[in-house]
Formats: structure tokens, C-alpha cells, sequence
């Protein structure tokens, strides 16, 4: 692994955002520069120390300078401290560790004059280890006396565990600790559990969807096992800005949460830049977000600004680095070593070795995905680049703060992928400034994911008829079935275990199955890992992987021992899977007409095959198709589908023979905008499209959310129908392109390699059904539907 060795100039010059703009956008490229957006510097909002603080926190407080506090610091505090269970939901870099920090440390402080040394207790949950080790270093460097902080996790040694279960008074560790470990050997934790005085759930946005119902039931199993112990803690917890945060931390707790939303903390001027890609060199479309994002990398590292740019997946990562490394030793070779990537799948080493090179200000450029956008404290940092709509706005101020947290000005600029989203957020900037966030989406109701959790929590703790209300009204059915099942048995007293293997090992909380080990061949060594349904995808035999700047080919994926053997070598091509898909409609929940269009939502099954791929060269030539042979894949899931009479589409002037290619362009565009909606990712929901299902004997379109039960996704694009295919009508129509690009209807993830697609038989698709709308006059549903979209 490369790591930069450059050091940055001991006094780097005041950073000033417009004239580093200017820079990038000099000459020809200044007609790339769609927007640019001044957010204002915020004042501080200073309170003093509440005195039921213990002397020795404030005194090591005050001696790293922290001598009074911002108000939300002081109102969460305060209300945790009160025994109300209190989210803060600021912005990045205002300071929320310390209003959980202050509750915390005072009354561990204060219990280690117990007859145990430990009176209090508190547990730290983080979705990452990088941010657990992160927020170890802050409470070490406080040296607040009496205090045993530990870090346990994966990493963490045999021999150090029993003395953290023992002694340590606060343990930061992460959600899958808690359901492989803490959870079901609960015994062992029971002095700890006992004094259990606080629960820290930290960036707790990132619990949505399938990861967030997840969250949601492990919160309840934690709550019914300290109970178990006589303990009833506090749970305090920390969240980017998002909609309502009171309400989505309601539901992951299960209980009454206090939101604490008025930041008080300074910020200083953000310039905020919208940049749309240059066309390529054919006039053929425009350059990927990716190398553009790598050339202004690559500017703005020759200026010596510290800058992370974020990419949206591992392989853009991996070549937006490399692109800006190739630059920079062109034209300033001293400075190719100071870029440097950083994504989740990396080994903890490597990780933390990046981590303290962006600190030490050693590395002046990185790459990164959202694994770099949990919190990690990292000072100092000028500007931030987007490539690619990160997937909610709530995730793209999260990225953008990272920039200018030392108190300077910074600078922000969202490059757009060729993509349906990022095209219509460069047109309409209105969609990224002065609206708010989005709500976020997570059921913690999902049979698919409280089923095996009620099953775990059987097997800490018989179930009692009484802990039923804590699972939700659907536990008791849900019970039946495990019962029915094998997997519990039921007593006059209670549901318990009734298999000899662990039950914890049956869910795995983020929604990702199976993981697959990627291994070098030669070595032995493992270079990452990779969920099993992404594997067949991107890992198969075959495939063409890159792994810090190298590049591997997969010589065998074993799905039967989850390995997918590499070996080193770049064959000078890429590779693209190709899949085959098909829908079963299992039932609707929701319907509604808008006349002969039927909309619904309801449960369906999608089967999915990776059939072959495609070797491609740079120039996009294909040399080659290659079988597969891979199993089908079905997913159980939630979605939203429409159907259209074949008589509406011919009076829109949509021949039955380009129905398939309109329906598929429709679908395509139509995912790429979701995000807008609900708080996904396009790489969280998927499409099928048929010209006729034997379902429902039409054309139908399905867009699904690509989780086993589904995740919220699918839910809210019914609710928000007409403004969701509005803006995706809009996208389309305004498109400069002639026959349809990725901006528009081509999709990066399509299993068909984009065939058929019919632009503009899709545009006329969707004016037709949109044209339907109920209560609007003809011609007025699309700006009816924009306004919706943008409010």
C-alpha cells in the first residue's frame, strides 16, 4: 500500500474559496460551473457550564481549552442528564460528542466511588470502528481521572476482552458487537449491564432503511436484557441534520425521544459549487464525475489545498485516486504520493494508517467513500469534492461539512455523475439549497428482520407474554410462525430457543447476507471482502477487481466457501455482468387509479440471474461475452408498480413494438430519481420492466426496494407518485442528448447492457399517465409535479 510521505508547508496560507474556484473554473472550463451557491457564516451561541457537571470533567474540559459550551451542547446535556432520552441533530462539526460526553463522564465519574469502581456505566455504539477508535482518542486525550475507556470490537484482543468486561467503566463499540456478542453471552456483562447508566447511539442518520429496522430491534433486545439486570438506561443520541429526528429516533428506541435541532455552534462562509462535466473528446456524451472530480483533485492537491473528494462506490474510489495520482506525476511528481484512497473493505491497518496520514496533514488529497463521512474527527480540511449524488441530501451536507472545521472558509463543489439525479439537481439547484432534508425511511415492523430477531432474543431470554409490546403489535404472529418453524418452542411460561446452534448468527444487520472474502491467490492474503449478492455481480469468475490502485482478476468465485481468488495483473479491459430479471406480484396493500392507470404497492418476488459478462475496453469497444454459470437469486421484498392499457400508450403515439424499450427507459430514469423521494440510493432499490405480465395482462413497470421485506423505499415513492414521475418526465424531456445517455435513461446497473431503451417513447409514456392525475387538468400534472418535488 502507497502512503504519502510529503509534509504540508508548516504555515499554509488563508484558504479563500472563490479565488480557489476561480482557478478550477478558468478558461474553457468556466462554462462547466452551473451554480454557485454562498452559504452564510453562523455565530456562536455560547451558554455556560451546568453545575451538576462533576469538577474533575470540567477541569480536564477547561484544560484542552473548553471553558463554555454552545447551547444545543448545553440543552441536550442537560436533558440527558434529567433521565429524558434526547437526539441532537446539528450539523457536522458542531460539537455533539461533547453534550453526550458531559452526562457520560460525570456520572462515571461519580459511580467509581462504589463499592465496585463502577457505580455507572455507559455503552457507545458507532456504525464504524474507525469512528469508535476515533471517539476512545478524544476521551483519552481529556484525561478526566478515574475514567476506564475501552474500544471493543472484532480488533480487539482475547486477552483485553475479560479486563474491559471487568473494569472498563465506558466500552465504544458498534452495533454487530452487541448482537454477536455483548447480547448473547449477556451473563458475562452482567456487573456492567447492572450499572448501565447511558446508551450513546452516535450518527444514528445512518440507521435507515433495512440497517436502521435492524438497529431498531437490537436497541429493543438491549433494553429487555438490562431489565433483565434492573437497569433502565438513558439513551442519548447524535444525528446529522435530518427531518424530524425526534420521530426517527422514536423508532429506533422504541420510546419518547426529546430532539434537540437549534445549533449553536459557528460556522464560518461555505461557497457551494454545482459543476457539470465537460463532453468527452467524440462530442459523445459528457466525461464521468469520476475523472473530473480526479482533475480538480489533482488542482487543488498542485495548490497544496487539503481536500478529500467522495466518490459514490469502491471502484470509483479506486480510479478517482489513481487518475489524480497519474496527473499530479506529470506535473508536480513531488506530490503524487500525498493522494491516497479510503473506503470500506480495507484491512483495520490500513484504515487507521490513512486516517492519521489525512490528520498529520501528510496526505493533502484523498479519495473516499461515505466510510469517511461517519464523524471522524479530521481538522483542517479545505475543500470537499461530490462525485456523484451521495444518495440523500441529508448525506450531501454531511460530506460538504467536512470541509472548513478548523473555523476557515471552505469550499464545496458537486460534481454530476451522467446520471437522470445529478442532471436535474445542476438544472434546479433549488433541489439542494433552501430545501430541507429528507425524512428518513426505516420499519422497524419488517417481518424479514424482526422475525430472527425475536428468535435471537429467545435465545438470551425466554420470551414472556409481557415483552411482546416491546417487539410491536406483529411479534405475536411473528412467534407463531418461528413456532410452526422449528425454531422456537412454546411453554406455558414463555418462547424459547429451540435449536443447538447461535441465533445471532442467522441476521446479519446490515442487510448485505453473506460476505465474500476476496483472497489473493499467490498469497493467501485477504484483500477485502464484498456481500455475496454484489460478488456474482462484480466479483465472478472472470471479473476485473481493483484493490488499492492494483488490479486483479478474479480466477474463481466459490459461493459454497464464500472466496472469490484473485491474482495480480491488469489485462488492459473491464468488465460488466449482464442478468436476467423476473417479477411475481404476491399481493398489493395500496391501490389506486388514476383511470385506466392502476398504481399500487404491495409485497412481489424478484428473480435475478447473472447470466455472462463483458470484456470492454477503455475506448467502450466489447471484445468478448463470456457465460456464467451462477444460481438464481429471489428477493422477497416491497414495491411500487404500475400498469398502463396498451390502447392509453397508442393514443400517446407509442407503437406496441417500442412499448418494451419505452417501459425500460421509463423504469430506468424513473430509479435514478427516487433518491429525490425517500432517503435511498439507486443502488438501494431496483427495476423490472414487461411490455406483458402475466399477472396483470399490461405493460407494467415495477420499482423495488432491493432488501428481503423491503426497506421504506418503495413505500414512500407511492406516496409522492405524481411529483417522483414528474421530475423523472422533466429529466428526460430536457435532455439534450438524442437518443438517450446516462444522464437521461441509461442506467450504470442494468443487467440488459441498456437494450431496448426508447427516450423519447418514454417521455411520451410518462406525459400519459401523468396526464391522468387526479383533480389535475390536462397539460398541468408535470408542473404540478415538479413543485411537488422541490417542496
Amino acid at each position: 500500500m502507497s502512503t504519502a510521505t510529503t509534509p504540508l508547508p508548516p504555515e499554509r496560507p488563508e484558504f479563500d474559496p472563490v479565488d480557489a474556484l476561480g482557478r478550477l473554473a478558468a478558461g474553457e472550463r468556466g462554462a462547466r460551473l452551473r451554480h454557485v451557491h454562498e452559504v452564510p457564516a453562523r455565530a456562536a451561541s455560547l451558554v455556560d457550564w451546568p453545575t451538576w457537571v462533576d469538577p474533575s470533567v470540567y477541569a480536564a474540559c477547561a484544560g484542552s481549552g473548553l471553558t463554555s459550551l454552545w447551547s444545543h451542547q448545553r440543552e441536550a446535556a442537560d436533558l440527558a442528564h434529567a433521565g429524558s432520552h434526547v437526539v441532537m441533530a446539528t450539523g457536522t462539526a458542531s460539537g455533539k460528542s461533547l453534550g453526550y460526553l458531559l452526562p457520560v463522564l460525570s456520572a462515571v465519574v461519580e459511580g467509581a466511588n462504589a463499592p465496585t469502581g463502577r457505580g455507572a456505566t455507559a455503552l457507545y455504539l458507532s456504525p464504524t470502528k474507525a469512528l469508535a477508535a476515533d471517539q476512545l482518542a478524544r476521551i483519552e486525550t481529556l484525561a478526566v481521572p478515574g475514567v476506564r475507556a475501552a474500544t471493543y470490537d472484532g480488533d480487539t484482543p482475547s486477552e483485553e476482552r475479560r479486563w474491559i468486561r471487568d473494569h472498563a467503566q465506558l466500552v465504544l463499540t458498534n452495533p454487530d458487537l452487541v448482537h454477536h456478542s455483548l447480547l448473547p453471552r449477556h451473563e458475562r456483562w452482567a456487573p456492567f449491564l447492572r450499572a448501565l447508566r447511558y446508551v450513546v447511539v452516535d450518527e444514528c442518520h445512518v440507521y435507515r432503511g433495512v440497517f436502521g429496522s435492524h438497529l431498531a430491534a437490537l436497541l429493543r433486545r438491549l433494553r429487555r436484557v438490562c431489565a433483565r439486570y434492573g437497569a433502565h438506561p438513558t439513551f442519548v443520541l447524535a444525528s446529522a441534520t435530518v427531518r424530524d429526528p425526534g420521530a426517527h429516533a422514536t423508532r429506533l428506541v422504541g420510546m419518547p425521544v426529546e430532539p434537540v435541532t437549534r445549533d449553536g455552534s459557528p460556522r464560518e462562509a461555505m461557497t457551494f459549487a454545482l459543476w457539470e462535466p465537460g463532453p468527452l473528446s467524440d462530442g459523445e456524451g459528457r466525461r464521468s464525475a469520476t475523472s473530473e472530480a480526479a482533475d480538480l483533485l489533482a488542482q487543488l492537491v498542485g495548490d497544496r489545498v487539503q481536500t478529500v473528494a467522495f466518490a459514490r462506490s469502491r471502484a470509483g474510489v479506486e480510479a478517482l485516486a489513481t487518475s489524480a495520482r497519474r496527473t499530479l506525476t506529470e506535473v508536480r511528481p513531488e506530490l503524487a504520493d500525498a493522494v491516497a484512497a479510503y473506503r470500506g473493505g480495507y484491512l483495520p491497518e490500513e484504515r487507521r494508517t490513512l486516517e492519521r496520514s489525512l490528520r498529520e496533514g501528510s496526505l493533502v488529497g484523498l479519495a473516499a467513500t461515505n466510510a469517511l463521512e461517519l464523524g471522524i474527527d479530521i481538522s483542517g480540511l479545505d475543500a470537499v469534492l461530490l462525485a456523484g449524488w451521495p444518495g440523500t441530501r441529508a448525506s450531501l451536507w454531511q460530506q460538504a461539512g467536512r470541509a472548513g472545521r478548523a473555523g476557515a472558509r471552505s469550499l464545496a463543489v458537486f460534481v454530476a455523475a451522467d446520471d437522470p439525479l445529478d442532471t436535474y439537481v445542476v438544472s434546479h439547484p433549488e433541489i439542494v439549497f433552501g430545501q430541507p432534508v429528507e425524512a428518513t425511511v426505516l420499519d422497524p415492523e419488517n417481518p424479514h428482520v424482526l422475525a430472527p430477531h425475536l428468535a435471537a432474543a429467545a435465545a438470551e431470554l425466554p420470551l414472556r407474554e409481557g415483552d411482546l409490546p416491546l417487539f410491536g403489535p406483529t411479534a405475536r404472529g411473528l412467534l407463531d410462525v418461528l413456532v410452526a418453524r422449528g425454531i422456537l418452542r412454546r411453554r406455558t411460561n414463555g418462547w424459547y430457543w429451540a435449536r443447538t446452534d447461535r441465533a445471532s448468527d442467522h441476521v446479519s444487520l446490515r442487510g448485505a447476507g453473506e460476505v465474500v472474502g476476496i483472497v489473493e491467490q499467490r498469497t493467501g492474503r485477504v484483500l477485502g471482502t464484498i456481500d455475496e449478492a454484489s460478488a456474482q455481480s462484480q466479483a465472478h469468475t472472470g471479473a476485473v477487481h481493483v484493490h488499492q490502485g492494483q488490479t486483479y482478476v478474479v480466477t474463481e468465485l466459490d459461493l459454497a466457501t464464500a472466496t472469490a481468488s484473485v491474482v495480480r495483473g491488469d489485462p488492459g479491459w473491464s468488465t460488466f455482468a449482464q442478468s436476467v430479471s423476473a417479477f411475481d406480484l404476491v399481493g398489493a396493500q395500496r391501490s389506486t387509479s388514476w383511470g385506466p392507470v392502476e398504481v399500487s404497492f404491495g409485497s412481489v418476488q424478484v428473480h435475478t440471474q447473472v447470466t455472462s459478462f463483458l470484456r470492454r475496453l477503455p475506448s467502450g469497444e466489447v471484445i468478448g461475452t463470456h457465460p456464467l454459470e451462477l444460481p438464481t437469486r429471489t428477493l422477497t421484498t416491497k414495491a411500487v408498480w404500475w400498469t398502463m392499457p396498451v390502447e392509453l400508450l397508442a393514443r400517446a403515439g407509442i407503437d406496441e413494438a417500442d412499448i418494451p424499450g419505452a417501459a425500460h427507459a421509463a423504469e430506468h430514469a424513473a430509479i435514478g430519481m427516487l433518491p429525490l423521494m425517500a432517503t435511498s440510493d439507486r443502488w438501494d432499490i431496483g427495476g423490472v420492466s414487461t411490455a406483458l405480465h402475466p399477472d396483470t395482462g399490461l405493460p407494467t413497470i415495477l420499482v423495488y426496494d432491493g432488501y428481503p421485506g423491503g426497506a421504506g423505499f418503495a413505500e414512500r415513492a407511492y406516496e409522492s407518485f405524481e411529483a417522483w414521475l414528474g421530475a423523472t418526465e422533466e429529466t428526460i424531456t430536457s435532455c439534450r442528448c438524442e437518443h438517450g445517455c446516462p444522464a437521461c435513461v441509461q442506467s450504470p446497473k442494468c443487467g440488459n447492457g441498456n437494450e431496448p431503451l426508447n427516450k423519447a417513447a418514454a417521455a411520451r409514456l410518462l406525459r400519459a399517465v401523468l396526464a391522468l392525475a387526479p383533480h389535475a387538468p390536462d397539460g398541468t400534472a408535470t408542473e404540478r409535479a415538479k413543485a411537488q418535488a422541490a417542496h
